[in-house]
């Protein structure tokens, strides 16, 4: 990906024809030019010429790739060891909303992901042209990030002088800025959209040492693909990682690369997760109709191909004995496919099948198995994930495999057998009698999901598992990059995350699904959110999360995140003594959760909503109520005192 359409010395910026650099501009532009990008880029040429020549020295980029996001910054001046981002609205007689959340993010995206600016001062300047003069705050937005400056046609000269005269750094170095190192870590919804606008998953995937790379688990994936197309057989891959590891980004990016029309191979993303598909879905229809200038209508029929319902996959495999057309099949959260019991109860009960006797798992396999050459099955794996009643963990896929289908080739990372994936369940012997072979780069390690501190997930599973001192220990080493902090003030929760927000960072309430005693604080988690408004509109829109509202639930947001959350924590899940103990609203009472297995599914719930958020977090406990027998301060205090003592900084 080409990083600028335009760079060069402010001195040879100057000095060369207007003509000359929009001709350049033009060649290295990747769309079709329209009149409207032609007019803005002379405009913006004249107005730089003219208040950039008091400066003498520089540099000056055109159209700088934020591969994260595919987009561009309009214009960067690098200047006495500054960054300078310019957002031009050439004819806007107006400081819009959007423009200002637009030129906030590129800057907070170059810190939290170029290298090269990581440790300089960036200063995202709004230019709307012909707008009135406006002061300006030259306070820090972010350390190391001004707040948003805004200037005109005529007074950006002024503006940038202020600037310099309140800040002289190191110099840098242009070519070493331009082609530094970038290391994102998108949202699940950006790295969707960037697939499938042909992006690499190099261009949008973490590459630093630390992290086993996406593009190494995506080779490893692709080796595996083509060695059952030549030996004719068929394959199944289990990628596992920590929360937030990127497992369904490596989905979609091999459901993107393995659309092979010609030779018919064909490739499909599956999930079971209703929220996460139409959040995924309508984002990549919104963008693909903005984009292109399409109705949703026609966006519609292009997307949905690409990302698609398990249970409809499945539905249409049960009237034919035929196989699918896809040859790649990928299959998200595959801990939560359901039990022989359950997907038996459903078919008779929903689809008037009396004698079904398979589990999903086993079905799943079961149709691939009809292709008669060779087949892959991608199964992407989160531990401690499953969260529902029937959902079979990997075990049922072992045991399909071992009892029906053991001509299968079976793929695994060496930390298949952890603790998180097994349950405690004898993985390793009913490995070791199949067909398996260990690569370990199937294993994500290392959180992208909170980009700003990698062990947010060993410090909730230690805060689950009641381990006060490992939980004390990480939580001091999350905490220096990663805030989370304790409330029993709603509001002051809620003050929390809109303070901490900036731009178009995203922030929400969210809550387990049996937290039915919040309702008393305005929390009501039976009320169903609509996950494409909630995670998709703007803060301007009261049906998103921005409005702090609506509460969505672990159903709601698995596999989706939050820049910023507020975790309500009820009394489902308390703290006794030194350990947790489980419960159940029903009726007009708290009752007792026994059953080992139903209480993993809680513990997985707080696993879930506690690992939602890229950048911080506040967990607020209510105070309870001494005259409400569902609410007793005590179902409440030994929680909050739990996590007061492991460090958690109050508010």
């Amino acid at each position: 990906m080409q990083r600028a359409y335009y760079e060069s010395s402010l001195q040879d910026f100057l000095q060369r024809d207007e003509n000359l650099i929009l001709g350049i501009l033009t060649r290295n532009n990747e769309y079709a030019l329209e009149d409207l990008q032609r007019n803005a880029w002379l405009a913006e040429i004249r107005i730089l010429k003219k208040q950039l020549e008091v400066f003498e020295t520089g540099h000056i980029i055109f159209e700088y790739t934020i591969p994260r996001i595919g987009e561009r910054i309009d214009v960067v001046y690098l200047k006495s060891g500054l960054v300078f981002s310019l957002e031009f609205k050439v004819g806007e007689k107006n400081y819009s909303r959007s423009a200002i959340d637009q030129v906030t993010d590129y800057v907070l995206d170059l810190k939290n992901f170029h290298k090269a600016s990581h440790n300089r001062i960036l200063v995202p300047i709004l230019v709307a042209t012909e707008a009135l003069e406006r002061s300006n705050d030259l306070q820090e937005l972010r350390p190391g990030i001004l707040n948003v400056l805004y200037c005109n046609k005529s007074n950006l000269a002024t503006v940038i002088n202020a600037v310099l005269q309140q800040y002289d750094e190191k110099e840098l170095d242009a070519g070493e800025w331009i082609e530094s190192v970038y290391m994102p870590t998108p949202t699940i919804i950006e790295a969707a959209q960037a697939l499938y606008r042909n992006h690499s998953v190099k261009d949008i995937a973490r590459n630093d040492a630390k992290a086993v790379n996406l593009q190494q688990t995506a080779e490893a994936i692709n080796k595996i693909i083509e060695e059952s197309k030549q030996k004719h057989s068929k394959a199944i891959c289990f990628i596992t990682g920590v929360p937030g590891a990127g497992k369904t980004l490596a989905g979609l990016n091999i459901a993107n690369e393995r659309h092979n029309f010609a030779e018919e191979e064909h490739a499909v993303f599956l999930s079971g997760n209703k929220p996460l598909v139409d959040v995924l879905r309508e984002a990549l229809i919104r963008d693909e109709s903005s984009r292109k200038n399409i109705s949703k209508q026609e966006a519609t029929k292009k997307v949905l191909p690409f990302i698609q319902m398990i249970h409809h996959f499945r539905d249409a495999e049960l009237i034919t004995q035929e196989p699918p057309n896809e040859k790649v099949v990928i299959f998200d959260e595959a801990q939560r496919a359901w039990t022989q019991e359950k997907l038996s109860e459903f078919m008779k009960r929903k689809k008037g099948v009396a004698d079904f006797t398979m589990s999903e798992p086993e079905f799943l396999i079961d149709v691939m198995d009809r292709h008669k050459d060779w087949a892959v099955i991608i199964c992407l794996v989160g531990g401690g994930q499953e969260i529902n009643t029937g959902e079979a963990g990997l075990s049922e896929w072992f045991d399909a495999l071992a009892t029906k289908f053991p001509q299968w080739e079976i793929y695994v990372s060496d930390k298949i057998t952890d603790s998180e994936y097994v349950q405690n369940k004898p993985l390793i012997e009913r490995l070791s009698t199949l067909n398996h072979h260990i690569v370990t780069t199937l294993h994500l390690a290392v959180s992208l999901r909170s980009f700003r501190s990698e062990k947010v997930a060993g410090f909730v599973k230690a805060l689950l598992d009641a381990d006060s001192r490992c939980a004390q220990r990480l939580y001091t080493e999350t905490s220096k990059n990663y805030p989370i902090f304790l409330t029993r003030n709603l509001q002051k929760a809620k003050e929390w995350v809109r303070s901490r927000a900036k731009g178009t960072e995203r922030y929400g309430l969210i809550a387990s699904s049996g937290a039915k005693r919040l309702r008393s604080c305005g929390i009501w988690v039976q009320s169903k959110i609509d996950a494409k408004h909630w995670f998709l509109d703007d803060k301007y829109d009261v049906r998103s999360s921005y409005a702090l509202e609506e509460v969505a639930t672990e159903f709601d947001i698995q596999g989706l995140e939050v820049d910023w959350s507020i975790v309500a924590w009820d009394a489902d899940l308390r703290f006794v003594e030194d350990h947790f103990e489980y419960f159940k609203f029903i009726g007009a009472g708290w009752q007792r959760v026994n059953k080992v297995e139903n209480q993993q599914y809680l513990k997985n719930t707080y696993r879930v909503l506690l690992t939602r958020a890229r950048q911080g977090v506040i967990i607020f406990v209510p105070e309870g109520d001494e005259h409400d027998e569902t609410r007793h301060n005590a179902f409440y205090d030994e929680t909050y005192n739990y996590l007061k003592k492991l460090g958690l900084n109050e508010l």
